[in-house]
């Protein structure tokens, strides 16, 4: 596989379960390693799925909302993207991979993997000690790199960007981890405890990645010095750049393109005809200014249509044993980005030109 090929085209491609996209599949991969592997295919690619679908989720109402393009990141002239949002699928996809696999190895799923026990009998704090089952994270860990960062085996800036978002994925689930304990003592008297780690909910690792999102970092190269190639200035400094990275911080190399407009080239889709939210229960600020974000940010204008809804209702118990409803419909109103006159859309744009996000 050359240094060109994207992380998440192959993650979701070796996976082709999923998508049905790709240029290799997991079993070509296992094939030429060791045959214990094929028994976590299965695993790699619902975890490579579920990170996409929290992908899809975290940015449902902004303007990169993790469309499939996401799996082909490249820019026209066929080189890899290494934007803010990039940073993000990787981390996410390798966060997913890992989660399944520490997962399935909890509920018994694979022969070669059992509880973390390596702790047990320690004293972890005051009033506690470790013991019970904690989830086997390092079994999660090193498995997801022997199939997620061995597709990336460029040895360019971009390359290493990669692999430090696919580490900062795989940090996440560590860092999210909960302790659940049971008590010990006469008559329920929890006098002492016995702790183990769990995971979070996969939910609590996408917000967790989200906030790094918004706190990423931009890495500044020396142009001068990264012309060389691959020689030893230009891996010098490389090198220096990620010195000063911490290990959990999500990185890019470049600023994201405009997501208002369509870009087929670049396989971005713009945000006309996209939803937005103005009314609702429980919406969040950000939610609420999703109109605001999509449309009229972009030049584009909130349509309102009203459309049918059918749903279960009445819903009566029948003895026995059965539930019987009703069809009721409902005109629920939705509203959506919409073309505007071009003189308006030229307006707005000068107005907000420079805001990418």
């Amino acid at each position: 596989m050359s240094s060109t090929t994207f992380l998440i085209l192959s993650i979701v491609g070796i996976c082709g379960i999923i998508f049905n996209a790709a240029a290799w599949s997991v079993n070509n991969f296992l094939m030429t390693g060791p045959k214990a592997y094929l028994t976590y295919s299965s695993s790699v690619a619902a975890g490579a799925q579920s990170g996409m679908e929290e992908c899809k989720f975290q940015f449902g109402w902004e303007r990169w909302n993790c469309p499939e393009s996401a799996l082909q990141l490249s820019t026209h002239n066929r080189l890899r993207s290494a934007t803010r949002e990039t940073s993000f699928v990787h981390a996410i996809s390798s966060a997913g991979v890992m989660y399944t696999l520490t997962r399935n190895c909890s509920m018994g799923d694979f022969e070669s993997c059992g509880c973390d026990d390596s702790r047990n009998g320690r004293v972890g704090g005051r009033g506690w000690v470790w013991g019970g089952c904690s989830d086997n994270v390092e079994f999660g860990e090193r498995i997801s790199k022997l199939f997620v960062d061995a597709l990336e085996t460029g040895h360019d800036t971009r390359a290493l960007i990669n692999l430090h978002n696919n580490e900062v994925g795989r940090l996440a689930v560590k860092a999210t981890m909960k302790r659940a304990c049971k008590c010990h003592g006469v008559s329920g008297s929890c006098s002492i405890q016995t702790c183990w780690l769990q995971l979070a909910e996969f939910r609590e690792i996408g917000n967790y990645l989200k906030m790094k999102y918004d706190q990423a970092h931009k890495l500044e190269m020396d142009k001068r010095r990264m012309r060389a190639g691959n020689s030893a200035d230009s891996r010098g400094a490389t090198a220096e750049t990620f010195h000063h990275v911490h290990a959990t911080e999500l990185v890019f190399l470049e600023d994201s393109p405009d997501y208002c407009t369509r870009n087929a080239s670049l396989g971005h889709h713009g945000t006309e005809g996209r939803e937005c939210l103005q009314t609702g229960k429980n919406l969040s600020q950000w939610e609420k200014r999703s109109c605001r974000r999509l449309c009229t940010e972009c030049g584009l204008k909130v349509e309102e249509r009203r459309t049918e809804v059918v749903t279960s209702c009445n819903c009566k118990f029948h003895w026995c044993c059965t539930v019987r409803c009703e069809q009721c419909r409902q005109l629920v109103a939705k509203h959506y980005c919409a073309r505007r006159d071009a003189a308006a859309t030229n307006h707005i744009k000068r107005r907000n030109k420079g805001h990418k996000r």
